[in-house]
């Protein structure tokens, strides 16, 4: 599986470049990853902490930032993000050490957005709750899919000899 044994630094070092790559991907996507309809392909990110269970955090961190400089929605949206990223990627690690099918992070990247969000960007859009969560159910397919293909291929690559004896 993946190298567990890596140092504080190298740690943080991992922590802040995804935490970087999030605000870029979401920098670059931010046409269509805010507002009532959104595909937030820098969720894709949240697949990460299947190989990297120190991402819990520096993800739900991430988001925090992303919205903070891109959302424009406040306080509730920020730390509401940060919540939902951390509860996702803390359920993506839980598959992980039950040793459940990689294939079932789909459902917490698209189920805990699709369905958490809109239960404050209701209120601050003045949109339906069920229109919200059908929207980014539907929206959050896209980086759930991408997600589970990042980590396939990431273990692959990074750790061959693991992969081929699994």
């Amino acid at each position: 599986m993946v190298k567990e044994n890596m140092s504080k630094v190298q740690k943080l070092t991992v922590s802040a470049m995804v935490m970087a790559l999030y605000v870029v991907v979401l920098y670059f996507t931010q046409s269509f990853s805010f507002g009532a309809y959104q595909i937030r392909i820098a969720t894709t990110l949240y697949a990460l902490a299947y190989l990297f269970p120190f991402l819990v955090l520096p993800l739900g961190f991430a988001n925090f930032i992303a919205n903070f400089l891109f959302g424009g929605l406040g306080l509730l949206d920020w730390f509401g993000g940060c919540f939902v990223g951390i509860i996702v990627t803390a359920i993506i690690v839980l598959i992980r050490r039950k040793g459940w099918s990689r294939w079932l992070m789909i459902l917490p990247i698209i189920l805990v957005p699709g369905l958490g969000v809109p239960s404050y960007l209701s209120y601050l859009l003045h949109v339906p709750y069920s229109v919200l969560a059908t929207s980014l159910c539907i929206g959050q397919s896209v980086p759930a899919v991408c997600g589970v293909v990042l980590v396939n291929v990431l273990q692959r690559a990074l750790y061959p000899k693991a992969t081929k004896a699994s």
